[in-house]
C-alpha cells in the first residue's frame, strides 16, 4: 500500500488546456494550511495594486490590523501595517497558480497600475507560463500557469528525464512523485 494519494480533487487548480476556467473566487473560512504576510507601508495602495492588478479580493479586514486577501481558495495574503518595506525586491518569491488565459490580463492589470511591475511572461522547462510581479511592498509574486502537456514536447522529454511520465506511457502514474 502506498502513503500517496491522488488529491487533485482538493485542488481549486483546473486540468490545464486552452479551455481551462479558472475558479470563481472562494469567500468561505477555512482553516488556512498556507498564507503568506506580507508588510505594508501604504495599505490602500497595496490592497489596491492586488485587487485591480493581481485578482485578489479583499476577504475581510480590521482596521490598523490587518487585510486578509483571497484569490482561488488556498491563495490567501494577509497585508499588514509596517513602518517600511524592503527598498528592492528579495530573491525569494511566491508563486500562485493560474491558469493561461489569464495571463494577458494579469500582465495588462498590474502594468495599468503599477507600469513597471511585471517581467514576463515567459515560458518555462517545465512546461508553465509564468510572469513575474513586483508588487508595491516589494514583494516578488509569480503568477504560474500550467500548459496543456505535449509528449512530443522537449518540455515533456525535461520532466522524463527526472522520472515524470505522461500517463499512459511507461509506468504512468508517477509514484515516485505522487
Amino acid at each position: 500500500m502506498s502513503d500517496y494519494y491522488n488529491a487533485f480533487e482538493m485542488s481549486p487548480v483546473p486540468t490545464p488546456g486552452p479551455d481551462a476556467v479558472p475558479p470563481e473566487p472562494f469567500r468561505g473560512i477555512y482553516g488556512m494550511p498556507a498564507f503568506v504576510t506580507i508588510p505594508t507601508s501604504d495599505l490602500a495602495e497595496s490592497v489596491d495594486f492586488w485587487v485591480r492588478g493581481l485578482g485578489f479580493f479583499e476577504l475581510f479586514s480590521i482596521p490598523g490590523g490587518v487585510v486578509h486577501l483571497r484569490r482561488w481558495a488556498f491563495q490567501d495574503v494577509l497585508l499588514v501595517p509596517a513602518g517600511s518595506v524592503p527598498e528592492r525586491a528579495p530573491a525569494i518569491s511566491v508563486s500562485f497558480a493560474c491558469v493561461l488565459n489569464e495571463v494577458d490580463s494579469l500582465v495588462g492589470a498590474c502594468r495599468a497600475v503599477r507600469p513597471d511591475s511585471v517581467d514576463g511572461p515567459r515560458d518555462t522547462p517545465w512546461n508553465t507560463r509564468d510572469v513575474e510581479v513586483i508588487t508595491p511592498e516589494n514583494a516578488r509574486i509569480v503568477f504560474t500557469a500550467a500548459k496543456p502537456f505535449d509528449p512530443a514536447s522537449q518540455e515533456a522529454r525535461n520532466l522524463e528525464a527526472v522520472g515524470i511520465t505522461a500517463p499512459g506511457v511507461g509506468r504512468g502514474d508517477n509514484e515516485d512523485h505522487a
